[in-house]
């Protein structure tokens, strides 16, 4: 099934898990620790109060310096734009109509975002791929081996991540928080590693 398709048929957790987990991976380039969304990820388990959602929102919006209303032209680099977008975004109710448009802006920001980093992908990551080509990719499939012809490795991995993510929890639901978060954290680290190299060779 497609990255799309799950996205469409993704339950109320399922749509909040992609989204946070597409917005954790990218947490590099908000200069927050590993640990600044745990508070987020915890609420989605079962027992979780949706209800504290909006205020979690607020406190890691607070320690990564976010503000739900910015302006774009502070923001010098895209990828960490479209990292501080997919959080400015980021619903203050856990419903599932606004989690489901929240999931799929994320899924589209973060493959642009991996995009953007790769290095891999030469003087083609300097210009934006349009949403309409992302969307191609979503709608077909995670590559099973390899990477799909024009996809680069750090968005192929990045699509499989999303897919896992979402087939895990409609498989399993709250039972299949923490393998998400496990996927998550892999993704981040990868990320981690290009962010650091990146800095390296700007300096």
């Amino acid at each position: 099934m497609s990255l799309v398709e799950l996205i469409a048929q993704a339950d109320e957790r399922g749509l909040a898990t992609s989204g946070l987990a597409c917005l954790d991976r990218c947490v590099p380039l908000l200069g927050g620790d590993d640990e600044v969304l745990r508070p987020l990820w915890a609420n989605l388990a079962a027992g979780g109060d949706p209800a504290a959602w909006g205020g979690l929102l607020e406190q890691a919006r607070s320690k990564l310096g976010i503000a739900e209303i910015m302006d774009d032209e502070d923001i010098e680099d895209e990828a960490a734009l479209l990292a501080r977008r997919m959080l400015a975004a980021a619903p203050a109710v856990r419903s599932a109509a606004e989690a489901r448009i929240w999931a799929d802006a994320c899924s589209v920001a973060s493959l642009q975002i991996h995009r953007l980093l790769d290095p891999a992908a030469g003087d083609a990551s300097s210009a934006a791929a349009p949403t309409q080509a992302l969307n191609s990719v979503r709608a077909g499939g995670a590559p099973v081996a390899g990477r799909a012809e024009g996809m680069s490795p750090l968005v192929a991995a990045e699509l499989r991540r999303q897919v896992s993510v979402l087939e895990i929890l409609a498989g399993h639901g709250a039972g299949g928080l923490r393998r998400a978060l496990e996927v998550s954290t892999e993704g981040r680290r990868v990320l981690r590693a290009v962010v650091s190299r990146r800095a390296r060779g700007k300096g």
